[in-house]
């Protein structure tokens, strides 16, 4: 068994069993509420330069398997928790998340408070850390932590967009709503996919595979685009509607990004944007972003839409949010969060534009808000 450390650029060190891979790297440390769902979370473009912590104790129990997957590759730089199931239970399993993590050349750290590492980061806010299954001494892995420069600045989008477009499901073999086997009956068929009769484009800033699956159940024919494509080049497709994804790092970073949304945003084409897509809309209308004191991740946030009065219980995964205050007048704030009142939804008075900072897609998380995908079709129609 390796011995794993996990240093904070406060000086706070964590020791514990290693698993996954012997490696080690730099990562903002951040913690997720989530009690299922870690396949997803490793695979999630959002987390890229991201350490993540587990609050759910026991981790593990149901192993890997490769339908769940959010993205080509897994993405965190490490994992921790308090606990790794020594036993893999799942029909559907393929794998350890051990064996999964080592493949990847992922480091991780169990047997640690994770409870107090949690408390911690509420109080003092993300930290930069280092995260190390080699032998390694406490100052060197401070240090390290110490000096790495952080998520500030840094684009991480262009690491995890796809490099060239691409068409969606086109044998739609990939979309099917999941059902499981019931009875004797092992070959339950998946859900009649409708018509994609509607064509949009989809910038790929760290998407998940999800939300594709989301918007070719909704009648979407989704051509996906890189995150550096141009407003022009976009367009060139014909589409009905533009479509932009999550990702990771700092909104601020993504001037090319923004300057596209503006475009976009000013050829009057409906657009729905969320998590770093709204946050990148947010700048194209004309805002600011912030930093988060810990972020919002986790499959229980609460969201008021102030129109309807109704709560969604979300899935969310992001550091930044959108300053309220900076908004032009033709943009009103719809949702907001109601642990810290932070900005949610944003909606354009004259154009067809709407956004969340949520995921509506969820996997993992509730769905009390898939109807937004449906929300978009109409948008469109109606546009």
């Amino acid at each position: 068994m390796m011995n794993a450390i996990l240093a904070l650029e406060d000086g706070s060190v964590y020791r514990g069993p290693g698993f996954g891979a012997k490696a080690e790297a730099c990562g903002e440390v951040c913690f997720n509420t989530s009690m299922t769902g870690y396949q997803e979370i490793l695979t999630d473009p959002s987390y890229k330069g991201q350490i993540v912590t587990m609050t759910y104790p026991l981790i593990g129990n149901y192993g890997i398997n490769p339908e769940d997957i959010e993205s080509w590759q897994p993405h965190v730089a490490g994992f921790v928790i308090r606990e790794l199931s020594p036993v893999v239970s799942n029909w559907r399993a393929r794998q350890s998340l051990a064996e999964y993590l080592e493949k990847n050349g992922i480091p991780g750290i169990q047997g640690i408070d994770t409870r107090a590492l949690t408390k911690k980061l509420r109080v003092r806010g993300a930290l930069k850390s280092f995260i190390s299954t080699k032998d390694i001494s406490d100052e060197e892995a401070i240090a390290r932590a110490k000096n790495w420069p952080g998520l500030i600045g840094v684009d991480y989008v262009k690491e995890v967009t796809h490099k060239k477009p691409f068409l969606w499901d086109e044998k739609d073999e990939q979309s099917g709503q999941f059902e499981l086997a019931r009875g004797a009956n092992k070959n339950t068929p998946l859900k009649t996919l409708p018509a994609a009769d509607i064509p949009i484009v989809a910038f790929d800033y760290g998407m998940k595979y999800n939300i594709l699956r989301r918007l070719r159940q909704h009648g979407f024919k989704v051509q996906v685009v890189p995150a550096t494509a141009t407003a022009e080049e976009a367009l060139k497709f014909k589409p009905a509607g533009i479509f932009l994804s999550n990702g990771p790092g700092d909104p601020s970073a993504l001037v090319y990004a923004v300057q596209t949304a503006s475009d976009l945003v000013k050829s009057g084409i409906p657009i729905f944007g969320i998590c770093l897509g709204h946050q990148i809309l947010g700048q194209a209308f004309g805002g600011k972003t912030f930093k988060l004191k810990f972020g919002h991740r986790g499959g229980n946030q609460p969201v008021k839409d102030l129109v309807s009065g109704r709560v969604e219980i979300t899935s969310q995964n992001h550091g930044f949010a959108v300053d309220p205050a900076s908004l032009p007048t033709d943009v009103i704030v719809d949702r907001i969060n109601l642990n810290d009142q932070t900005v949610e939804g944003m909606r354009h008075k004259k154009k067809p534009i709407f956004c969340v900072q949520y995921h509506p897609e969820a996997s993992p998380g509730p769905h009390d808000s898939t109807p937004l995908f449906a929300e978009f079709r109409e948008l469109i129609k109606k546009s």
